[in-house]
């Protein structure tokens, strides 16, 4: 099997520019970003408010993949081709949004109990792009099942890379994978296709490759989120030891925080920002619930700074070996927590 290859997972409100660019300066093992999907883009002016997403096309000699979330098929063209003239390869159509205020419209994993539909929409704008559309979806929103249908839309056209996140729809994050689901519909795919859900430790991902061996394509989001270092440790590339990492983790936080505080213009929804990638993080400390603690009552840039301070020198640092991450995380989630910086 050739090198495996690991893409980072779109998070809105997480992986903006400055988290791509500042975690690209630290960490290495990925080799495609993805942006937080774009969406309502009726005009051209509308799409250049959020442009500073699309400033470069790669972070530190990382592929950046633009992300578009539309049933639109003239919104899509709109976006495919204002990408290309930015100097981009490829954009990748979201199918897989699982909130229900998505959902209920039809929009991604929504639109996929209607293969026709998405049809309709790949010969509309296949017809007028020049660069590759890859999907992102799941294995369908109401039934595993209906991924077997969309795997022959998907093949007729061609689709340069299909990633799959191994969950239906109306689970959101919540319950397990459908692994079964996922091997059959890969024995149907004549295109590539990127495996994706539930891999948070070296562990996990040396359980699901072996049983996935023809699949050298993996997109890690939470995971990665909880462990930076995971890529590499998947890869077993020259990887540093738990105090080296930490070091790394230190400067990894200072400079995010500092590039979102330039962002925001010092407000304090930077400190937002970095709450909700702690929330993810702490779980690579010896006590994640005391260190999310910390960080989740500050109020103030000086308390901020404070806590990360603490954390760093009171707890250890573990990564993901300790497979300390809750799966159920999202269970009680409200969407709305999930905004776009």
């Amino acid at each position: 099997m050739s090198e495996t290859k690991i893409s980072l997972a779109p998070f809105q409100g997480i992986t903006t520019f400055p988290y791509r660019n500042v975690y690209t300066k630290y960490f290495r093992g990925v080799n495609k970003l993805y942006t937080p999907f774009f969406s309502g883009i009726q005009k051209t002016k509308t799409l250049e408010k959020r442009a500073s997403e699309l400033n470069i096309t790669h972070h530190n000699n990382v592929q950046l993949i633009p992300q578009i979330l539309s049933k639109d098929s003239e919104e899509i063209i709109r976006f495919v081709n204002y990408c290309d003239t930015k100097g981009f390869k490829e954009v990748n159509w979201n199918l897989g949004c699982p909130y229900p205020r998505v959902a209920n419209k039809k929009r991604g994993s929504g639109i996929l109990p209607y293969p026709e539909l998405i049809r309709e929409i790949l010969t509309t704008v296949k017809q007028e792009i020049n660069i590759d559309l890859s999907i992102k979806c799941r294995l369908g929103y109401h039934s595993e099942k209906e991924i077997l249908t969309l795997m022959n839309v998907f093949n007729e056209f061609q689709v340069p890379e299909l990633t799959i996140h191994a969950r239906i729809g109306v689970q959101l994050y919540k319950g397990g994978i459908w692994f079964n689901a996922f091997a059959n519909a890969l024995k149907t795919a004549k295109i590539p296709v990127v495996y994706n859900g539930d891999v948070f430790s070296v562990k996990e991902f040396e359980t699901m490759s072996q049983k996935l061996n023809s699949i050298d394509r993996w997109m890690i989001g939470r995971g990665l989120l909880v462990d930076p270092f995971l890529p590499i440790k998947i890869s077993k590339e020259n990887i540093p030891d738990l105090d080296e990492q930490k070091h790394i983790v230190s400067k990894f936080v200072t400079d995010l925080y500092l590039a979102y505080r330039k962002k925001t213009n010092d407000r304090l929804q930077s400190i937002s920002v970095m709450k909700e990638l702690w929330s993810f993080m702490c779980y690579s400390f010896s006590n994640p619930h005391k260190v999310f603690s910390r960080i989740k009552k500050t109020k103030t840039f000086d308390e901020y700074e404070t806590a990360v301070s603490e954390v760093l020198s009171e707890y250890l640092w573990l990564g993901s070996d300790e497979e300390l991450f809750p799966k159920h995380i999202y269970a009680s989630m409200d969407e709305n927590q999930l905004k776009l910086v």
